[in-house]
């Protein structure tokens, strides 16, 4: 047979409609519905600029102590005085309510340390505990303050421009699949088409690939990382301090339910009827003490998932990584990701695993994954161009009859 039969006898085969390799018509709808829609217009809405667990942390942190602050007021605001003093009888009631708010001003415990000896220990605490409060969770407001300014504005445009372009990406390979679908219909000669999606797969059609050039330039930045440090540490030391006002300030005074306080001061000092010492009762102190142990607990909790925040940043998303490998301009992803993760890539990883939903593309290509792990031509398919050839009807690879072509022989 000569090589001018052979080749009628491949074009009979390729445009004959009924062969196996012939596309489907409904191949071209298919790819259309593949595309993803062109979203212009303000998606920074949507972003989330703070992970779940660090808004967890936030909430609990500063909302926590004003919680407690609302509920030492009310408790104030609901009994009245917040101590009692056994004044003598013979007071009346104004000299009664003037012992009262001396006693509750002053706020020192007096106690015989000896044959002559005064000792006096200040009670402020249970005066200053709403204030306290208020001042912790102001504290623990400041890293949220932080990343919101320092972090915020850069890392919002850095999603913004890599969900763009993950999802262009996406958009590239299924416009490349059907410029192929088209060589196919409209060619007449086999080898054009098979050149062609061979020439697809080996050669880069992304001769600018700004993305991942971008990608390798944050992960020689620190900026993001460094303010995501900083965030978790003063959080960590924040919390610590709260640990030693605790035990050094109320620890010494939990237990103490009465004080002997001395309105001996002033014009009073002289006066003989007055005596030395008056005892008196702290009726808020189980709000003092409800206070204290639930801010410990509170804290106490929120410890492990800050440092489980930090322990983050040690390991790289390799799932999220591993599907847009599928994406041809994506082959040398996970080269890069072989060095130290704490960088400002990891974060942004971190963030796009948090933004999932504004990421379309990756929902199309974690199905295409799952499907390609459950096909049995899995050697033939690397990249989302070679599934969606396969789902759009044509052979993944070169036919056996068009591999070599057939030299001129004669009968």
């Amino acid at each position: 047979m000569t090589r001018r039969h052979k080749a009628t006898e491949l074009h009979l085969l390729w445009d004959d409609p009924d062969s196996s390799t012939a596309p489907a018509p409904a191949a071209e709808y298919m790819l259309s519905d593949a595309l993803l829609p062109d979203r212009r217009g303000p998606r920074l809405k949507g972003l989330r600029l703070e992970l779940p667990l660090d808004r967890i942390v936030k909430f609990v942190s500063v909302g926590s102590p004003l919680l407690l602050m609302s509920l030492a007021f009310a408790q104030e605001f609901s009994s009245g005085s917040p101590i009692s003093c056994f004044s003598p009888s013979n007071f009346s009631v104004w000299q009664a309510a003037y012992v009262d708010s001396s006693c509750w001003d002053s706020l020192v415990h007096h106690e015989q340390d000896g044959p002559g000896q005064n000792k006096m220990k200040s009670l402020w605490p249970h005066k200053a505990l709403p204030y306290s409060l208020l001042a912790l969770a102001l504290l623990m407001y400041l890293p949220v303050l932080l990343w919101q300014y320092a972090a915020v504005p850069a890392l919002s445009s850095d999603l913004l421009f890599i969900i763009s372009e993950l999802d262009k990406s996406y958009n590239r390979s299924i416009r490349l699949v059907q410029h192929m679908l088209k060589i196919r219909q409209k060619s007449s000669d086999p080898y054009v088409f098979w050149d062609e999606l061979e020439k697809a797969r080996k050669e880069r059609y992304f001769e600018f690939p700004l993305l991942e050039r971008y990608l390798a330039c944050k992960q020689r930045s620190h900026s993001l990382v460094a303010t995501y440090l900083l965030r978790n540490s003063l959080l960590l030391l924040f919390t610590s301090a709260t640990y030693l006002y605790l035990g050094h300030f109320h620890l010494d005074i939990f237990f103490q339910e009465e004080f002997s306080c001395s309105i001996k001061t002033g014009l009073l000092s002289d006066e003989t009827h007055v005596p030395n010492l008056i005892m008196c009762r702290l009726t808020l102190l189980s709000v003092f003490q409800i206070v204290s142990l639930s801010s410990i607990a509170i804290y106490t909790i929120l410890v492990p998932v800050i440092i489980y925040n930090l322990t983050r940043l040690c390991q790289w998303d390799k799932r999220l990584l591993s599907v847009y490998e599928m994406l041809p301009a994506f082959d040398l992803l996970s080269r890069k990701m072989l060095g130290c993760p704490i960088n400002d890539l990891n974060v942004i990883l971190l963030f796009l695993r948090a933004n999932i939903s504004e990421l379309i593309s990756f929902s199309w290509l974690s199905v295409l994954c799952v499907l390609k792990e459950t096909t049995t031509q899995k050697h033939n398919i690397d990249t989302v161009v070679d599934f969606m050839t396969l789902l759009a009807g044509l052979e993944p690879s070169k036919p056996k009859h068009l591999t070599h072509p057939a030299c001129d022989e004669h009968p």
